[in-house]
């Protein structure tokens, strides 16, 4: 679910640092370094990055389309490959018996089976679509807020991680504890109280 959607699930951030100078050059040096790598026709299972929320199949940024009056706009794309491991072990028996065949031999080393599952895996791994997930981003630069269109955990941890490693900036997430320690203007003591409290459940 994204922006744009009827229904949406979203993850609020602080984020904490800024740039010294020319944030807008800044930002679009990070999204393009580290933007989406396609692997359809590849052997990879996972490739994580940035893309354009308008066009996220084109992710190159021109024009600046990363950038909607003072916000910044993009999103998270994670596509993913998966080969079932039956059909994998369907491939390996098929291409064991043929090089036993071809070989005369009776049985393949530990080391040539495992080399031939990886090949294997591989090959098919090239002939597997990418199954694309985007999730949609909304960067306030003024006031060190950002929305993550996504709750779920792997999604977020991808976030957190490659925000760090695009701008030198990390994340902090956003629940009823950051909140009051951020925006409640709390005094040392009462920072202290806020970290011994506990959740209670009103469940019997």
């Amino acid at each position: 679910m994204g922006i744009l959607s009827s229904t949406v699930s979203l993850t609020r951030y602080r984020v904490n640092g800024s740039f010294s100078d020319a944030p807008i050059e800044h930002v679009e040096e990070g999204i393009r370094k580290f933007k989406i790598q396609d692997i359809d026709n590849e052997p990879s299972e996972l490739s994580v990055g940035w893309t354009s929320l308008f066009d996220p199949f084109n992710p190159d940024f021109e024009g600046s389309s990363f950038l909607v009056a003072s916000f910044f706009v993009f999103s998270l794309r994670i596509d993913k490959k998966s080969v079932p491991v039956k059909v994998i072990n369907k491939y390996v028996d098929i291409e064991e018996k043929k090089r036993l065949a071809e070989s005369g031999r009776e049985f393949l080393s530990k080391n040539e089976k495992k080399q031939l599952k990886d090949d294997v895996k591989n090959i098919l791994l090239m002939k597997v679509p990418s199954v694309p997930n985007i999730f949609d981003i909304i960067w306030d630069y003024d006031t060190n807020r950002l929305w993550f269109f996504s709750t779920q955990k792997a999604a977020n941890e991808e976030l957190e991680s490659l925000f760090l490693k695009s701008f030198n900036i990390s994340l902090i997430k956003l629940f009823p504890y950051t909140l009051a320690d951020f925006e409640l203007g709390l005094s040392d003591a009462e920072k202290d109280l806020l970290l011994k409290l506990k959740p209670e459940s009103f469940m019997e």
